[in-house]
């Protein structure tokens, strides 16, 4: 419909913007003038205590300093009412004593038969309340009574109920003048296919209508009676009012009681969101029926920044939880996002309160997790990362999921938090953990230095052999991080021992940066910055290729390949000499000779610095008995007392 010029400069002049906003919100009296329709409040579209939603009644227009909401009357009304253009219009139009232009005869037609539906719905709400009340409902009386609602709460959500009739509602309400084609358009009675008479389509089932957030009932849900009934609960089917993907269970009361301090809480049925209600949680709502659509998530957060998911503590509820994950992920916005609460194993909100009373569901709700724990959960519950590919695969899965993340900021949020729980999880145990004859393994933590070892320059640094080299690894993938995907797996292996590497490890196996300046910038927000830079200053790592040309690729992978060449060496060197240690008290001193000579020249092939011609130097061959020497010395008690 297109609205005369000037309709609406009239309708604004003709409209108190402070009094519009003012049945949504308590204005702050100390911080507002309202003589110069200067007013402030704590906003209507996100929790806060202070006062940041400022309304110029004199401009017509508000804005928050928080959120950023900005608008007129008719924005206002359609945020906070969940209502299109025009039917803000309208509202507002009514409210000021202004006619609506004359629409043109189709658009008319169609606003008019959705009200003649609306009152046929509204017709049904009494019949149906009704029926609860006399013969036919004594059975659906004593089980409403069972699940301990009052008359309070059967008011307060206008149960009722549907008697076993096949035309019961259907000639009621022809009976009391409504046309029988509106009755079916309404969704309170179904025409065969084959054109036979209608009949009620809820037929034995307690009656919960279902209200848009004007108040306007629009669709029904129905209990059924019979334990035997193909589906315990039955929707409404889709009418010119009713569209169930975007509608909520006892939106319009949760949003009121959202505005005044209430969480909102998603519950799954409506028998859930009574006992939330009954036990003081008014801010409950639910989806009908299916899982919630992103119309209901956007829905939510006009509500709530953060609304809390409260599942039935079962398989299907953890599901459903994992799918509104996904749904969510692409959606999310600083400040906008969901927390969870997953009730215990075969338990929903109503079984809880009864049980255990509202404290302990406020107790729940309280301790909600964040998505990122969900997701987190959902990738490794279950699961063993025993080996490079299987942590490799996790890492993949965890990247995907958090590149589905437009916001840029929340997206580098995601993977810090990420990357935390992921060195949690594989951080390494301690090398004192280590028993005789224990083979290494991927996740075995560095040796102490050896008594030979013990005065050289680089054990006074208080820095291993290890960590110099990965102080290398790492600040090389820093500086050039397009690196980080070819070297992954090795990266993965690494495991420094200093804890402030083996967090910045993390962070690049988790992050999804591949340019150098931005990793910088994430690293800055990670607080890891410092890392970086006590990394790029020891001398080893200054006059490293890499590190003096970097972003130069050739010279970052031949070092990273040379690095890490070496680390897996000295791993297997590690494992011949833990073996050759088992062997003491089995296979002789021939059987541990050899081993230990076998180790001797390995160690010298990857490690030693060589001559001029190519060959070992002899004292790094004795350097290396030595070691080998005292390894043995120190480890011989352990042998006497297996």
């Amino acid at each position: 419909m297109s609205l005369p010029p000037g309709f609406l400069d009239e309708l604004r002049t003709r409209t108190s913007l402070s009094q519009v906003v003012g049945r949504k919100v308590m204005w702050d009296q100390r911080k507002s003038n309202q003589a110069k329709g200067d007013m402030w409040a704590p906003c209507p579209f996100h929790q806060e205590k202070t006062a940041s939603f400022h309304v110029d009644d004199r401009k017509g227009f508000y804005y928050c300093f928080g959120c950023h909401e900005k608008g007129d009357a008719i924005s206002f009304v359609q945020s906070t009412e969940n209502v299109g253009f025009m039917e803000a219009v309208e509202i507002l139009a009514q409210e000021a004593g202004m006619p609506m232009p004359a629409q043109d005869p189709q658009a008319q037609q169609k606003a008019d038969r959705r009200s003649q539906i609306a009152d046929v719905t509204e017709a049904a709400v009494a019949w149906y309340r009704m029926q609860l009340r006399a013969g036919a409902g004594a059975a659906a009386r004593d089980y409403i009574n069972r699940r301990g609602l009052d008359q309070a709460a059967q008011d307060r959500f206008e149960i009722g109920y549907a008697p076993n009739a096949r035309q019961g509602a259907f000639q009621a309400l022809k009976g009391k003048g409504f046309d029988p084609e509106l009755i079916i358009a309404a969704g309170i009675a179904t025409k065969p296919d084959d054109g036979g008479t209608p009949y009620d389509a809820f037929r034995d089932r307690i009656t919960f209508p279902i209200r848009d957030p004007r108040g306007r009932c629009i669709g029904f849900g129905g209990r059924a009676m019979d334990p035997n009934a193909r589906a315990k609960y039955l929707n409404s089917r889709e009418t010119e009012l009713f569209d169930k993907g975007r509608a909520l269970y006892n939106h319009g009361p949760a949003r009121e009681a959202t505005g005044k301090g209430q969480r909102l809480i998603v519950a799954e049925g409506y028998m859930d969101v009574i006992a939330l209600d009954r036990a003081g949680f008014t801010g409950a709502v639910a989806p009908l029926g299916t899982a919630i659509t992103e119309h209901q998530l956007q829905m939510l957060w006009r509500i709530s920044d953060e609304p809390i998911v409260a599942l039935d503590g079962d398989r299907a509820g953890l599901q459903a939880a994992m799918r509104l994950i996904d749904l969510a992920l692409p959606l999310l916005e600083a400040g906008k996002s969901l927390r969870f609460c997953l009730l215990p194993q075969g338990t929903d909100p109503d079984d809880l309160i009864k049980a255990k009373g509202a404290d302990a569901m406020a107790e729940l709700l309280a301790r909600a997790e964040p998505m990122v724990t969900l997701l987190w959960q959902r990738e490794t519950e279950g699961k063993v990362f025993d080996s490079p590919e299987r942590r490799a695969s996790l890492d993949r899965s965890l990247r995907q999921a958090v590149s589905r993340i437009k916001d840029m900021s929340l997206r580098k949020h995601y993977g810090q938090a990420l990357n935390d729980l992921r060195f949690q999880l594989f951080r390494a145990p301690r090398r004192s953990d280590w028993q005789p004859g224990q083979r290494g393994g991927p996740h075995r933590g560095p040796a102490a230095p050896m008594a030979a070892t013990r005065a050289t320059p680089l054990a006074a640094g208080a820095m291993s052999d290890l960590d110099m080299r990965s102080a290398l690894i790492l600040a090389t993938l820093c500086l050039t991080p397009e690196m980080i995907d070819e070297f992954e797996n090795a990266l993965d292996r690494l495991e420094p021992t200093d804890p402030d590497q083996a967090r910045l490890a993390g962070f690049l196996l988790g992050t999804t940066e591949r340019d150098a300046n931005r990793l910088r910038d994430a690293l800055a927000q990670a607080n890891l910055l410092p890392t970086l830079e006590n990394l790029l200053s020891l001398g080893h790592v200054r006059i490293a290729p890499p590190v003096r040309s970097p972003g130069d690729r050739t010279k970052a992978a031949q070092c990273l390949a040379e690095e890490f060449a070496k680390l897996a060496a000295r791993r297997g060197i590690e494992d011949e000499m833990a073996e050759a240690l088992a062997d003491l008290g089995d296979g002789g001193d021939s059987r541990l000779s050899w081993r230990l000579n076998s180790a001797l020249h390995a160690r010298q092939q990857a490690d030693a610095p060589k001559t001029g011609d190519g060959n070992s130097n002899p004292e790094d061959e004795t350097a290396l008995s030595k070691r080998l020497a005292d390894l043995i010395e120190t480890r011989a008690w352990e042998k006497k007392t297996r």
